[in-house]
């Protein structure tokens, strides 16, 4: 658990640290067009340190937008949302939080395209003030934890679908954040490309300890999780453990 964004000395304001859950939500809703739009119907849960939680339901459920709250890329209309005990639409700095205590993956990758991979790596380290030879070095070090050391200076163009999401996932782990948040991951790769990249994802979140929260339509992704909450038009219908975490 890095903690470092509640550190007083990397923040002109001290956050104190409280309770015992990553994530806390109560009555979480979001709406859009002056109210004409729920996306989220009063929201209600929690997530542990270490967790591995699926976020499942059809298209236009809540689930993106629920995630995208977690790393404070959206904020709700009503209810409360904290992180390890602090609010997180409150939070000082939101850019530190989301550079050093939350890791993303989407869909789509993200990656700027005239940015070789070792480059796309190293963007989020400009926020934890690391010299550039130690920047350079361990985003070596972390693309060849992925299996691309061999790609470190092509260009997104260059590279397969599988190997953009690797890269990816190296730049999600830049910072050593505590929580990781993937948005369909795999969702627009191929079979064996899922599979690769999905094995990273939880390979990481056991070695570092983290806590994952990914979002899915993956029945089959989902029960690699050790739990599952399953949204239906901007509510949880149900949450339940989904199972062993295989491997």
């Amino acid at each position: 658990m890095s903690n470092r964004l509640l550190d007083p000395a990397r923040l002109d304001t001290e956050i104190p640290i409280t309770g015992q859950y990553v994530f806390e939500a109560t009555g979480i809703v979001k709406k859009f067009d002056d109210g004409q739009v729920q996306a989220l119907r009063g929201v209600d849960f929690r997530v542990a340190q270490g967790e591995f939680v699926a976020i499942t339901g059809p298209s236009g459920c809540g689930k993106t937008t629920l995630l995208q709250m977690l790393g404070a890329l959206d904020r709700p209309s009503e209810g409360t949302l904290l992180y390890r005990g602090n609010s997180i639409p409150d939070l000082p700095d939101p850019s530190r939080y989301r550079a050093l205590e939350v890791g993303f993956i989407f869909q789509s990758f993200h990656l700027l395209p005239t940015f070789t991979a070792l480059e796309n790596v190293q963007i989020p380290m400009f926020e934890d003030h690391l010299p550039s030879a130690g920047r350079k070095d361990r985003a070596i070090a972390l693309l060849k934890s992925v299996g691309l050391g061999h790609r470190l200076g092509h260009f997104p163009s260059k590279l397969s679908g599988g190997e953009r999401q690797r890269v990816a996932i190296a730049r999600s782990w830049a910072n050593r954040p505590s929580v990781l948040l993937a948005d369909e991951p795999t969702g627009n790769l191929d079979s064996e490309n899922a599979r690769v990249v999905l094995d990273l994802i939880i390979r990481l979140h056991r070695e570092q300890k983290m806590t994952l929260v990914l979002v899915t339509h993956d029945m089959t992704i989902a029960r690699r999780a050790g739990r599952t909450i399953h949204m239906v038009d901007g509510r949880i219908v149900s949450d339940r453990a989904s199972g062993s975490e295989d491997t």
